[in-house]
């Protein structure tokens, strides 16, 4: 038997989502190839070959572009089973099955694909989902015929040198119900931990294939503070010069301040946060656990302890006005994080896919429309529509700037602009200087979800 995995997008990382289930595979004996759209073609001599082809969704912009996809791969082996896995194939089920995929998995994922391919090959599954939240003895991924690190998103350093990334995993899920996290409908607050040794086992290979840096892809790496703290040692111990970064909430950067000397000092150069908003009623909604006070002292603390914290935004939502847009801008420049926070952050708009926890909310109801399958959201407008004339310019802009390696201080002082103008205002605030380069380190990956 062939299997053919896809991974079409994953942050600019090498996709440990295809890397583990490929290990588990192979050791069936099935023979496995692995394509990942984001740097390869779609071959389709592999696809004719296989008997069984799935596609690895952890995201919103993965799931579209499979598919987009699926098409051309049905008219190319119209025989080949079809499966898809990752917390979106789930959610987007009704959609998948449409394209004709026939078995979903989310969760522990490995178990319930082995047994599909061993079990349930030759049956009609009609499109089967499973959810799993079984405690797994993980395997060491198997990164055989992924591209090669360098080809993925660098680290820059202040310095202007850039460091080859990899990327692994040391838990999944999250402990935490924040309401637009697309997490949540497929964990519902549970997590669980890769085991430390497989962990430092596929750092090995990854560093051995060049990589300086390593990304931990987890929701939030302190979801289990203890297992973190033995992953990072024991990176520290093993590769002292290789440095990595995380993804903390504020609520566990606050809460667990007794780790943070320890993430310094075992090589994290980058903490990136979902902040989301600066205004308290918006974070309640949200259901992140923090407030904008929350924030500040995030900032500082990590700030006085050498710690390079990375804020995004879901900067366009329902409730965040013009004046509410331009409040966010003032923030980040009072808290001196122009420089810190990845300029996409200030284009992002608010997604609200099937299963989110938002839809509990009646004035949440109120603002969305019918779900739309070909975007895989339910859309909203917001009711000043200067505020969504503006979201479209700076997404533009933004991507304009990126074409063109500007600098974040350069980029902000563009929306800036922009978003003084669309609020009519007949002078421009001052901005302080803002700084030519970048003043920490910073994934060369400008995309986000």
């Amino acid at each position: 038997m062939r299997v053919l995995l896809i991974s079409t997008y994953e942050l600019g990382r090498q996709p440990f989502g295809l890397a583990s289930p490929a290990a588990w595979i192979r050791q069936t004996g099935v023979d496995v190839e692995c394509l990942d759209l984001a740097l390869e073609k779609l071959d389709e001599n592999a696809v004719r070959r296989a008997d069984a082809v799935g596609f690895y969704l952890p995201m919103h912009t993965a799931t579209r572009i499979a598919l987009a996809a699926l098409p051309k791969l049905r008219d190319w082996n119209s025989s080949a089973r079809l499966f898809a896995w990752g917390l979106y194939a789930p959610v987007c089920a009704a959609e998948l099955r449409g394209q004709g995929v026939d078995f979903l998995a989310g969760g522990e994922f490995e178990l319930d694909l082995l047994d599909f391919l061993q079990n349930h090959l030759g049956d009609k599954c009609g499109g089967t989902v499973r959810i799993s939240h079984e405690r797994l003895d993980f395997r060491v991924p198997d990164r055989t015929g992924l591209p090669p690190l360098r080809d993925y998103a660098h680290l820059c350093m202040p310095d202007g040198t850039e460091r080859i990334v990899g990327a692994t995993e040391a838990s999944r899920g999250c402990k935490h119900l924040c309401r637009h996290c697309p997490v949540v409908p497929v964990y519902n607050g549970r997590f669980r931990v890769v085991q430390p040794e497989v962990v430092l086992a596929d750092v090995a290979q990854q560093v051995e294939a060049g990589a300086q840096h390593i990304t931990f892809g987890d929701p939030d790496f302190l979801n289990g503070p203890r297992h973190a703290m033995r992953v990072v040692e024991g990176l520290q111990e093993r590769f002292p010069g290789v440095t990595y970064d995380v993804t903390v909430k504020i609520e566990h950067i606050l809460d667990n301040q007794e780790c943070l000397p320890t993430l310094r000092d075992t090589g994290c150069v980058l903490v990136t946060s979902a902040v989301e908003s600066i205004d308290d009623h918006i974070l309640r909604l949200l259901d992140k656990g923090h407030t904008r006070d929350d924030f500040v002292r995030a900032v500082e603390l990590c700030r006085n302890l050498g710690l390079h914290l990375q804020p995004t935004f879901v900067a366009f939502n329902p409730w965040t006005g013009l004046e509410g847009y331009a409040e966010l801008l003032a923030a980040l420049v009072e808290l001196d994080l122009v420089g810190q926070v990845t300029p996409i952050q200030l284009a992002i708009r608010l997604l609200i896919p099937r299963g989110s926890r938002l839809l509990e909310l009646p004035e949440v109801v109120a603002e969305v429309g019918p779900y739309e399958e070909t975007l895989l959201v339910y859309p909203w407008a917001h009711r000043d529509p200067r505020v969504d004339a503006l979201q479209r310019q700076i997404e533009q802009l933004v991507a304009d700037s990126a074409r063109e390696n500007q600098s974040r201080g350069s980029i902000f002082e563009r929306v800036w602009e922009v978003t003084w103008a669309a609020a009519g205002a007949s002078s421009l605030p001052d901005l302080p200087n803002l700084p030519a380069r970048a003043t920490i380190p910073y994934l060369t990956e400008p995309w986000y979800c």
